[in-house]
């Protein structure tokens, strides 16, 4: 009977170590997450949020007029840069799950969601996954988490993203914030993060990068995540209202540069480009008004303004006179 009893306990033992050991592996990226795509505007897009430090470094990857990815749970990073470059081959998204499977060492842990360029999609589960987990996915859109309070966390972010209206970035966190609510990660909350993808969004043109921001540690991270999101936003427009200024092109720089202005009205940094890109568009009392502000807010940038190339125009107005001192 001693025996008995001993050797029960010794494999409860292990059972519990073993659990212990998975739940707290670093390999073990669990999360829930959703990739997409917008069909108006071609941008690609990952949100994702766990329960493991700094999981915006990890799980999302995206390419512009390529297609985006999120691999998780036991993950594979490679899947990563290996789907976008099949996705760019021109493979589908279910015949990249097949790929992706066949040619890795422990297929039934991963998980992992595909979107393409055209809206393909396609999401995996292993079975080996921690429970709940599991995905859903249609066109523009997969979803899929592991180590959920249940089903309904998935259920809640397909859900919102199918009717809610905004940008693609506006949709893909209320996404994530609707499953958040419904539970999330079992275990609770840590970091969180949101990629937007475009062709020649990024800071100059240069990049694809229209929105990248991150919530690594955070106590609150959904929320962290949607003041960041507020901030890029406005910068998004920033950036691509830049770029066409640099490319001489103020009738397509203007009307985004002034969207940027109303969404941030007190920010001096960007109401001075606003004052460059009306110069460029030929708005000389507009751009004077706004610079009254611009210097009333900061009067730091009055050195600037008067010797920049962008304000030019201005540099022998008497009112711009007035209002930066130059001489």
């Amino acid at each position: 009977m001693y025996y008995r009893f001993l050797i029960t306990f010794l494999l409860m033992s292990i059972a519990l170590f073993a659990q212990n050991k998975n739940s707290n592996n670093r390999d073990l990226v669990s999360t829930f997450s959703i990739v997409a795509r917008d069909a108006e505007t071609g941008e690609l897009g990952v949100a994702v949020a766990s329960r493991f430090f700094a999981v915006g470094s990890v799980v999302p990857w995206a390419q512009a007029e390529v297609g985006a990815i999120a691999t998780q749970s036991f993950m594979n990073t490679s899947f990563g840069w290996r789907g976008l470059e099949l996705l760019g081959m021109g493979v589908s998204a279910d015949e990249i799950v097949d790929i992706l499977i066949r040619s890795d060492d422990d297929p039934t842990r991963r998980q992992f969601g595909i979107v393409s360029s055209t809206g393909e999609s396609a999401t995996y589960t292993g079975k080996n996954c921690i429970p709940w987990a599991g995905g859903r996915c249609g066109e523009n859109y997969a979803c899929q988490g592991n180590i959920l309070t249940g089903e309904d966390v998935i259920s809640a972010v397909e859900e919102t993203f199918l009717k809610t209206e905004g940008t693609l970035a506006e949709r893909i966190y209320a996404a994530l914030c609707a499953g958040d609510a419904k539970g999330g990660d079992s275990r609770g909350k840590q970091s969180a993060a949101l990629i937007i993808v475009k062709e020649g969004a990024g800071y100059g043109g240069y990049t694809d990068r229209a929105i990248d921001i991150r919530v690594d540690d955070h106590k609150e991270p959904f929320k962290e995540l949607g003041r960041l999101l507020d901030f890029a936003q406005m910068n998004y427009l920033w950036n691509e209202a830049w770029t066409f200024h640099m490319q001489k092109d103020p009738k397509m720089a203007l009307p985004l540069m002034e969207k940027a202005a109303l969404v941030a009205p007190e920010n001096p940094d960007v109401l001075y480009d606003l004052v460059a890109i009306r110069c460029a568009a030929g708005e000389i009392d507009k751009a004077l008004e706004t610079l009254e502000k611009v210097v009333t807010l900061n009067p730091n940038l009055k050195k600037q303004a008067c010797s920049d190339s962008d304000l030019a125009v201005l540099h022998k107005n008497k009112k711009f006179i007035e209002l930066t001192n130059c001489k």
